[in-house]
């Protein structure tokens, strides 16, 4: 008898970019895991095969938070007054 344990769990998953780091960051609003915005990550079982592709190729060159500081208290308290 052949053995076909391989195949038990075999199942037609789309293919996505998900780190299980899901975290977004709430100025950006794109996950720290992934670099997928909110609505990408919502839509994504629902997205054709062409527009996955899209956004995994684009995934390298996104970065889902700021490199720079933001300014501390200073810059917190003039975006509260604007």
């Amino acid at each position: 008898m052949p053995d076909n344990t391989d195949n038990i769990w075999t199942r037609a998953e789309i293919e996505s970019p998900c780190t299980k780091v899901c975290q977004i960051h709430p100025e950006t609003r794109m996950c720290l895991g992934c670099a997928r915005s909110i609505d990408e990550i919502g839509g994504w079982s629902t997205m054709s095969p062409a527009e996955r592709a899209a956004i995994m190729a684009d995934l390298p060159n996104r970065a889902a938070a700021p490199t720079t500081r933001r300014g501390g208290r200073a810059a917190r308290l003039k975006r509260k007054l604007d």
